[in-house]
Protein backbone atom coordinates (compact mmCIF):
# COMPACT_ATOMS: atom_id res chain seq x y z
CA UNK A 1 0.00 0.00 0.00
CA UNK A 2 1.14 3.54 -1.07
CA UNK A 3 0.25 7.25 -0.05
CA UNK A 4 -0.51 8.87 -3.43
CA UNK A 5 -0.82 12.80 -4.17
CA UNK A 6 -2.38 14.73 -1.60
CA UNK A 7 -2.15 11.96 1.14
CA UNK A 8 -4.58 9.65 -0.56
CA UNK A 9 -3.69 6.26 0.08
CA UNK A 10 -3.52 3.95 -3.38
CA UNK A 11 -4.06 -0.24 -3.17
CA UNK A 12 -1.38 -1.67 -5.30
CA UNK A 13 -1.60 -5.19 -6.83
CA UNK A 14 0.31 -7.24 -4.12
CA UNK A 15 -2.80 -5.69 -1.64
CA UNK A 16 -5.22 -7.10 -3.96
CA UNK A 17 -3.19 -10.38 -4.24
CA UNK A 18 -3.38 -10.27 0.13
CA UNK A 19 -6.78 -9.58 0.45
CA UNK A 20 -8.23 -12.65 -1.95
CA UNK A 21 -5.45 -15.00 -0.11
CA UNK A 22 -7.06 -13.64 2.74
CA UNK A 23 -10.75 -14.90 1.50
CA UNK A 24 -9.39 -17.85 -0.34
CA UNK A 25 -7.84 -19.03 3.28
CA UNK A 26 -11.23 -17.99 4.92
CA UNK A 27 -13.43 -20.17 2.67
CA UNK A 28 -10.84 -23.16 2.70
CA UNK A 29 -11.29 -23.09 6.43
CA UNK A 30 -15.00 -22.95 6.18
CA UNK A 31 -15.01 -25.79 4.00
CA UNK A 32 -12.36 -27.93 5.99
CA UNK A 33 -14.84 -27.01 9.46
CA UNK A 34 -17.74 -28.39 7.55
CA UNK A 35 -16.44 -31.52 6.05
CA UNK A 36 -15.27 -32.23 10.26
CA UNK A 37 -18.67 -31.32 11.31
CA UNK A 38 -20.01 -33.58 9.10
CA UNK A 39 -17.81 -36.70 9.60
CA UNK A 40 -18.37 -36.49 13.87
CA UNK A 41 -22.06 -36.00 13.06
CA UNK A 42 -22.33 -39.63 11.00
CA UNK A 43 -20.12 -40.80 13.78
CA UNK A 44 -22.37 -39.80 16.25
CA UNK A 45 -19.88 -37.28 17.94
CA UNK A 46 -22.31 -34.56 18.55
CA UNK A 47 -20.30 -32.24 20.92
CA UNK A 48 -17.84 -32.39 17.97
CA UNK A 49 -19.90 -31.86 15.22
CA UNK A 50 -21.50 -28.80 17.21
CA UNK A 51 -17.80 -27.41 17.80
CA UNK A 52 -17.16 -27.52 14.25
CA UNK A 53 -20.51 -25.97 12.73
CA UNK A 54 -20.33 -23.05 15.55
CA UNK A 55 -17.09 -22.04 14.44
CA UNK A 56 -17.78 -22.32 10.60
CA UNK A 57 -20.74 -20.31 11.59
CA UNK A 58 -18.59 -17.78 12.78
CA UNK A 59 -16.29 -17.35 10.14
CA UNK A 60 -19.68 -17.56 7.19
CA UNK A 61 -22.74 -16.19 9.67
CA UNK A 62 -24.86 -15.84 6.32
CA UNK A 63 -24.32 -19.56 4.83
CA UNK A 64 -26.78 -21.75 5.58
CA UNK A 65 -24.26 -25.06 5.89
CA UNK A 66 -23.58 -24.83 9.35
CA UNK A 67 -27.22 -23.67 10.44
CA UNK A 68 -28.44 -26.62 8.77
CA UNK A 69 -25.40 -29.08 10.58
CA UNK A 70 -26.52 -27.60 13.78
CA UNK A 71 -30.19 -27.97 13.76
CA UNK A 72 -29.47 -32.13 12.61
CA UNK A 73 -27.19 -32.24 15.75
CA UNK A 74 -29.98 -30.35 17.97
CA UNK A 75 -32.38 -32.71 16.27
CA UNK A 76 -30.33 -35.81 16.62
CA UNK A 77 -30.26 -34.81 20.88
CA UNK A 78 -33.90 -34.31 20.99
CA UNK A 79 -33.43 -30.54 21.40
CA UNK A 80 -36.99 -29.60 19.34
CA UNK A 81 -36.59 -25.81 20.31
CA UNK A 82 -33.01 -25.68 19.29
CA UNK A 83 -33.74 -27.32 15.83
CA UNK A 84 -36.38 -25.07 14.92
CA UNK A 85 -33.73 -22.21 16.00
CA UNK A 86 -31.37 -23.64 13.35
CA UNK A 87 -33.16 -24.39 10.24
CA UNK A 88 -35.23 -21.07 10.57
CA UNK A 89 -31.98 -19.36 10.86
CA UNK A 90 -30.59 -20.89 7.71
CA UNK A 91 -34.13 -20.58 5.86
CA UNK A 92 -34.01 -16.88 6.88
CA UNK A 93 -30.11 -16.97 5.26
CA UNK A 94 -30.55 -18.88 2.29
CA UNK A 95 -34.55 -18.87 1.19
CA UNK A 96 -33.82 -21.86 -1.34
CA UNK A 97 -32.38 -24.69 0.97
CA UNK A 98 -34.15 -27.05 0.73
CA UNK A 99 -32.65 -29.01 4.10
CA UNK A 100 -34.32 -25.91 6.04
CA UNK A 101 -37.93 -27.03 5.60
CA UNK A 102 -36.94 -30.17 5.49
CA UNK A 103 -35.31 -29.83 9.04
CA UNK A 104 -38.33 -27.93 9.68
CA UNK A 105 -40.68 -30.20 8.67
CA UNK A 106 -39.90 -33.07 11.21
CA UNK A 107 -39.66 -30.65 13.79
CA UNK A 108 -43.04 -30.11 12.79
CA UNK A 109 -43.66 -33.69 12.66
CA UNK A 110 -42.16 -34.65 16.15
CA UNK A 111 -44.17 -32.13 18.03
CA UNK A 112 -47.10 -33.75 16.05
CA UNK A 113 -48.30 -30.83 14.02
CA UNK A 114 -48.91 -32.44 11.11
CA UNK A 115 -50.36 -29.40 9.00
CA UNK A 116 -47.07 -27.20 9.47
CA UNK A 117 -45.11 -30.42 8.97
CA UNK A 118 -47.21 -31.19 5.48
CA UNK A 119 -46.69 -27.42 4.62
CA UNK A 120 -42.74 -27.75 5.33
CA UNK A 121 -42.14 -31.00 3.46
CA UNK A 122 -44.40 -29.19 0.73
CA UNK A 123 -41.48 -26.50 -0.03
CA UNK A 124 -38.70 -28.55 0.40
CA UNK A 125 -39.50 -30.24 -2.46
CA UNK A 126 -40.55 -27.85 -4.49
CA UNK A 127 -36.91 -26.83 -4.32
CA UNK A 128 -35.83 -30.50 -4.53
CA UNK A 129 -38.07 -33.09 -6.04
CA UNK A 130 -35.89 -35.92 -5.34
CA UNK A 131 -35.61 -35.40 -1.69
CA UNK A 132 -36.79 -38.89 -0.49
CA UNK A 133 -36.44 -38.06 3.22
CA UNK A 134 -39.30 -35.08 2.47
CA UNK A 135 -41.52 -37.10 0.41
CA UNK A 136 -41.87 -39.90 3.09
CA UNK A 137 -42.13 -37.59 5.43
CA UNK A 138 -45.65 -36.06 3.46
CA UNK A 139 -46.98 -39.59 2.99
CA UNK A 140 -46.82 -39.86 6.58
CA UNK A 141 -47.81 -36.81 7.46
CA UNK A 142 -50.31 -36.94 4.60
CA UNK A 143 -51.67 -40.32 6.34
CA UNK A 144 -52.02 -38.46 9.24
CA UNK A 145 -54.06 -35.96 7.86
CA UNK A 146 -56.37 -37.62 5.05
CA UNK A 147 -55.17 -35.35 2.42
CA UNK A 148 -53.55 -37.24 -0.45
CA UNK A 149 -53.57 -35.59 -3.91
CA UNK A 150 -50.46 -33.55 -3.68
CA UNK A 151 -48.57 -36.52 -2.27
CA UNK A 152 -49.29 -38.82 -5.16
CA UNK A 153 -48.56 -36.01 -7.58
CA UNK A 154 -44.92 -35.59 -6.19
CA UNK A 155 -44.70 -39.53 -5.01
CA UNK A 156 -45.68 -39.65 -9.30
CA UNK A 157 -42.97 -36.79 -10.10
CA UNK A 158 -40.59 -38.87 -8.19
CA UNK A 159 -40.94 -42.22 -9.36
CA UNK A 160 -40.55 -40.94 -13.70
CA UNK A 161 -36.97 -40.30 -12.28
CA UNK A 162 -36.61 -43.56 -10.78
CA UNK A 163 -38.82 -46.45 -11.74
CA UNK A 164 -37.56 -48.48 -9.52
CA UNK A 165 -37.47 -47.73 -5.87
CA UNK A 166 -39.88 -50.17 -4.28
CA UNK A 167 -40.21 -48.06 -0.61
CA UNK A 168 -42.14 -45.15 -2.82
CA UNK A 169 -43.89 -47.19 -5.33
CA UNK A 170 -45.27 -49.15 -2.18
CA UNK A 171 -46.45 -46.03 -0.59
CA UNK A 172 -48.09 -44.78 -3.81
CA UNK A 173 -49.93 -47.91 -4.17
CA UNK A 174 -51.21 -47.33 -0.69
CA UNK A 175 -52.75 -43.58 -1.34
CA UNK A 176 -54.08 -45.04 -4.44
CA UNK A 177 -56.02 -47.68 -2.34
CA UNK A 178 -57.00 -45.27 0.00
CA UNK A 179 -58.35 -43.10 -2.60
CA UNK A 180 -60.32 -45.74 -4.11
CA UNK A 181 -58.22 -46.44 -6.82
CA UNK A 182 -57.85 -49.84 -6.74
CA UNK A 183 -56.45 -49.94 -10.96
CA UNK A 184 -53.86 -48.10 -10.29
CA UNK A 185 -53.24 -48.88 -6.90
CA UNK A 186 -52.88 -53.23 -8.17
CA UNK A 187 -50.61 -51.89 -10.99
CA UNK A 188 -47.81 -50.52 -8.86
CA UNK A 189 -48.27 -53.21 -6.39
CA UNK A 190 -47.47 -55.61 -9.54
CA UNK A 191 -44.36 -53.32 -10.09
CA UNK A 192 -42.94 -53.61 -6.34
CA UNK A 193 -43.10 -57.67 -6.48
CA UNK A 194 -41.62 -57.81 -10.08
CA UNK A 195 -38.77 -56.10 -8.23
CA UNK A 196 -39.10 -57.57 -4.67
CA UNK A 197 -40.81 -61.17 -5.39
CA UNK A 198 -40.56 -61.47 -1.55
CA UNK A 199 -41.90 -58.39 -0.28
CA UNK A 200 -45.27 -59.87 1.81
CA UNK A 201 -46.82 -56.70 2.62
CA UNK A 202 -47.42 -55.94 -0.91
CA UNK A 203 -48.70 -59.41 -1.53
CA UNK A 204 -50.77 -59.01 1.28
CA UNK A 205 -51.89 -55.63 -0.22
CA UNK A 206 -52.61 -56.83 -3.89
CA UNK A 207 -55.19 -59.26 -1.95
CA UNK A 208 -56.71 -56.68 -0.72
CA UNK A 209 -57.03 -54.99 -3.57
CA UNK A 210 -57.84 -57.55 -5.62
CA UNK A 211 -61.29 -58.24 -3.42
CA UNK A 212 -62.11 -54.72 -4.47
CA UNK A 213 -61.43 -55.23 -7.94
CA UNK A 214 -62.85 -58.40 -8.70
CA UNK A 215 -66.36 -57.64 -8.66
CA UNK A 216 -66.31 -55.14 -10.41
CA UNK A 217 -64.33 -57.11 -13.19
CA UNK A 218 -66.87 -59.66 -12.76
CA UNK A 219 -69.70 -57.51 -13.62
CA UNK A 220 -68.10 -55.48 -16.49
CA UNK A 221 -67.73 -59.44 -18.03
CA UNK A 222 -71.72 -59.86 -17.24
CA UNK A 223 -72.27 -56.92 -19.64
CA UNK A 224 -70.03 -57.21 -21.98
Amino acid sequence: MATGKEGTTVLSVRDLQAGGDARAGRTQHFDVLMELGDCHAALGELDQAVECYLEAVELEPRRAGPHVGLGIAALQAGQLDDAEYWFAAAARHEPDCAEAYGGLAIVHQQREDFAAAFDMHLKCLELDTDNLVALLGLFQTSCQMGSFAKVIQYLDLYLQRHPGDTSVLFCLATLYAREGRFENARGCLRSVLALEPTKHEARDMLRQVEEHIRPTEALDALSA
